[in-house]
């Protein structure tokens, strides 16, 4: 600590502070335009020049260190003169259109203008007029409202990693633009909205629907709703309206947002929201009210249930639905109709996950912190795309890589971190226990594994040296297509590195072998030492808002909430006197096989909430004939969705912007989500929904509000027991469970001294090829996968005109050698067919995918699960959405050219 004086008063601050931060800390403000706490400092604009004694200049607060008996002034007549002469200089050349500009009331150059009473400019203002740029669908750019401040330059090369801005020009000329003027439209532009959210003035600006004046602004903090970054940001409404959204500069984001999550929350408000319940009467959908619809729902649930018995009925719970949603959902199921065939997306996506590491080291979730991640020496990217699936995440590991870090990737397809990678490994779609069999190959046989690590705290080792000794380098390149020196190179780094970290995704889980994948990750991971430690770890990302909160919630056929088992006496008896209910000691149906049950005429009624299968499963027209052949369905949704048209009953849920709850993000950090406005109207919260029907049949439950809902999850949820609302509320960080008790502040890393089940295990696995290979008919392998710029079936996003103009197509990539054997031309519709049906798509001609390979995004219906395969994981009963096998057709005109064979 050294000693400082401000404008005549002592502090003491610590060393290291610039002059703008140690004012800060005090309580004493000093203007800015060019600084950023998240950036290297700049100090482009001056406006923070102070006084320091015997400087004899003035000096850039936000860029000068602090030392000891420093005396500075922030506002003596020579300070104040310097600010009023730069805010001159200023507004010599910006628009002054105050009423007109979206900022006006909140534009940090007007509030200094007022502030040094600087009405208009005493300069000549530049002849030169720039053109607004508002050729990018959610954003548009008016130079002449810029100050050159340079944050949005910063911002998109430092933190974003992506160097779409810079500044052009000379002199009075000088402006922010694209390179080579092309157009943000048309640059490498990933409408991220960082830039506009760091932006002091109404340069940058989104396109809105609705205008609004700044005054009439409500703020309220919540959740993202897409992916499992769990950004925090605002919701800011107008009335009963969302208008707008902007990041937080708190964990897990730190101030960043990705295009969904700044852009796409349109669909709230949306025209075509559900409004009211709806029973299909003879074949056609009419308006009924709650209290009709929940009756006729009691009443049909009942009859099934004594008729067919409890079995015959399932629930699909929601990863987009809240904590207590989850919660009250699967004691539903559990309490009221008496099994436990309650599951939900996780089993489409991440299932694999929780059974494989659950094996392995105790524990299915990720292991380490995200801001970790870009700690770490070395971050082993594997079946993850992470900067279009998790951009924020993505974020950090281009920044670890620009700061000397080193990334290595796995991955079918050469995705954007493959670009930036020094090892790339483009291995064939399925072949990923055999590439990571042959990286522990190498560290064996090189003495590079963690003995004492081993020796301490795992058990099998020897299982895994006779498994893998087979896959030597050589071996490995003959199955997976990486060339062994990639594999030899990689494992070198892997191992060589003091902190290594592996994220992965739905490119590690969604196979037959997924669990399999799963034990390889961890056998890896635990042969170097690299878990149990801070800036390591076994990191699966979680691909929707709370598929993480709702497996915890147990939203799952064979566990509890906290997953606490349903065939163990001890958990069922624990429960039971919880709930007061009689219990099934029998493991439920998983979705998968809900949907084969409905098929073979075994399940009766379905009860989804927030999931839309006949989009989302493999083998769609397989879904879509079993939901039609159930007695009876019920969704409950915010539109009418393709499954929602399937139902019997239709129940109008209200958005995550219309309730009070928690997510639980892909680190375990519990998180609010706070009512921004109240429900749309003839809409209502999950939870009242569940309370009224539990109420009807019988059940009784007196939860007033959703942190009552919490209070008993945390009471039965070892994991939850310290977590409540007010807590979660006054950190303003959420907690990462585990968090046992009211004074634990949460685990931001796991396995730091034992491993969740005594000693990790090593489960060595061999290669095995995917359900279906390559052969004359179907010669060709499809993997799918998510895009940037939709967010699963499309539910929320295909409601955004600006997501639907940049991604609104569905597309076949495919590489230029495989497009010249057929023929294709860039952009030319092919049929593509598997053994469960075919669709048409666009070509998109690319080096990014392998040879023998095309990729289609999974998110549009009537698309690519139309041809996936619905073969399970043996473990989890995961389906193999990431590989089957297709047939790709040239598709010719009619001699009369009207119809397309």
């Amino acid at each position: 600590m050294v000693n400082i004086t401000i404008n005549n008063i002592s502090y003491k601050t610590d060393k290291s502070n610039t002059i703008l931060k140690a004012a800060s800390e005090n309580g004493i403000e000093i203007p800015v335009f060019c600084n950023d706490k998240r950036l290297i400092p700049e100090a482009s604009c001056r406006i923070c020049l102070v006084e320091v004694e015997g400087a004899g200049k003035l000096i850039p607060a936000c860029s000068a260190k602090v030392s000891d008996g420093m005396r500075i002034f922030t506002e003596n007549e020579r300070v104040i003169n310097a600010r009023k002469n730069i805010l001159d200089l200023i507004l010599a050349d910006h628009d002054f259109d105050c009423p007109n500009c979206p900022k006006n009331g909140v534009c940090r150059l007007q509030e200094y203008c007022l502030k040094y009473d600087i009405k208009k400019s005493s300069y000549t203002r530049k002849s030169k007029i720039f053109d607004i740029d508002t050729s990018n669908n959610f954003y548009s750019f008016n130079p002449n409202r810029c100050i050159l401040c340079r944050k949005c330059v910063r911002v998109c090369r430092e933190l974003q990693g992506r160097d779409v801005l810079t500044a052009s020009g000379r002199g009075v000329f000088t402006h922010i633009e694209p390179p080579f003027n092309t157009g943000l439209g048309n640059s490498r532009c990933v409408s991220c909205g960082n830039c506009i959210s760091v932006c002091p003035v109404g340069a940058l600006v989104p396109k809105r629907n609705i205008p609004f004046e700044n005054d009439e602004i409500k703020k309220t903090r919540t959740t993202c709703v897409y992916c499992g970054v769990g950004c925090q940001m605002n919701l800011l409404t107008k009335g009963d309206k969302v208008v707008g959204t902007e990041p937080l500069d708190v964990v897990p984001n730190n101030g960043l947002l990705c295009v969904k999550g700044a852009f796409a929350y349109n669909f709230v408000n949306h025209k075509d929201r559900l409004k009211t319940p709806l029973i299909k009467k003879d074949g056609i959908f009419v308006e009924s009210s709650f209290d009709e619809a929940i009756t006729f729902i009691a009443e049909k649930l009942t009859n099934i249930k004594k008729i067919y018995g409890r079995e015959s009925i399932a629930g699909l719970t929601s990863a987009r639905c809240t904590n207590e949603e989850n919660y009250l959902m699967q004691k539903f199921m559990r309490a009221v109709i008496g099994n436990n065939n309650i599951d939900h997306c996780a089993r489409l996506c991440h299932a694999t996950t929780v059974s494989g590491l659950a094996e392995t080291v105790g524990s299915g979730a990720m292991t380490n912190s995200i801001s970790e991640i870009e700690k770490a020496d070395t971050i082993f990217v594997i079946g993850s795309n992470t900067t279009e699936t998790h951009p924020v995440i993505g974020t950090y590991i281009q920044k670890a890589k620009r700061s000397g870090k080193n990334l290595i990737v796995a991955d079918p397809r050469k995705i954007e971190l493959a670009e930036k990678a020094d090892i790339f490994m483009q291995l064939k779609v399925g072949t990923n226990i055999a590439l990571l069999n042959g990286m522990m190959n190498v560290i064996i046989s090189e003495n590079l594994q963690n003995k004492d690590f081993i020796e301490e705290r795992c058990e099998n080792y020897s299982g895994l040296v006779s498994v893998t000794e087979i896959y030597t380098p050589e071996y490995t390149e003959k199955i997976t297509g990486v060339p062994a020196k990639d594999i030899i190179n990689a494992a070198r780094l892997y191992a060589g590195s003091k902190n290594s970290t592996i994220i992965f995704s739905m490119g590690i889980t969604q196979h037959t072998t997924g669990t399999e994948n799963v034990f390889s990750v961890s056998n890896l991971a635990m042969l170097c030492g690299m878990i149990g430690r801070e800036n390591t770890g076994i990191n699966p990302l979680r691909g929707q808002n709370n598929v993480q909160g709702a497996c915890d919630m147990g939203g799952l056929p064979n566990v509890y909430p906290g997953y606490q088992n349903v065939e163990n006496n001890e958990n069922r008896r624990k429960f039971e006197k919880a709930w007061n209910s009689s219990l099934s000691d029998k493991t439920g149906l998983t979705a998968s096989e809900m949907i084969d049950s409905a098929e073979k005429n075994l399940l009766k009624a379905l009860y989804i909430i927030g999931e839309n299968p006949v989009v989302s499963e493999p083998d769609s027209s397989h879904t879509e004939k079993a939901l039609k052949n159930l007695d009876f369905l019920i969704v409950q949704d915010i539109f009418m969705t393709e499954t929602a048209k399937l139902a019997d009953v239709i129940l109008p849920a209200s958005s995550f912007a219309e309730k009070n709850g928690t997510f639980t993000n892909t680190e375990r950090r519990v998180q609010y989500v706070q009512k921004a406005i109240e429900p749309v109207r003839g809409t209502m919260e999950d939870w009242k929904i569940l309370l009224l029907l539990m109420n009807k049949m019988g059940y009784r439950q007196n939860f007033s509000s959703t942190e009552e809902i919490m209070d008993e999850i945390a009471a039965l949820t070892p994991q939850y027991g310290g977590i409540t609302h007010k807590r979660i509320l006054e950190r303003g960080l959420g907690l990462q469970w585990p968090c046992p008790e009211k004074n634990h502040e949460g685990t931001p890393y796991l396995h730091k001294n034992t491993f969740s089940r005594g000693k990790g295990k090593f489960i060595p696995a061999a290669h095995r090829f995917p359900a279906e290979v390559p052969d004359n008919e179907y010669p060709v392998i499809l993997t799918t996968g998510r895009i940037l710029y939709q967010y699963h079936t499309m539910t929320m996003t295909g409601k955004n005109s600006g997501l639907m103009k940049t991604a609104g197509e569905i597309y076949m990539e495919i590489h230029p050698e495989l497009a010249e054997n057929l023929l294709l031309k860039q952009g030319e519709t092919v049929k593509v067919s598997s053994r469960r049906g075919s669709i048409k798509v666009k070509a998109k001609i690319t080096n990014k995918i392998n040879k023998n390979t095309i990729f289609i995004p999974f998110h549009f219906a009537g698309g690519a699960n139309i041809l996936t395969n619905n073969a399970l994981d043996h473990f989890a009963k995961e389906p193999e959405l990431k590989a089957c096998t297709v047939k790709i057709e040239k598709l010719y005109l009619d001699a009369d050219c009207t119809e397309a064979r």
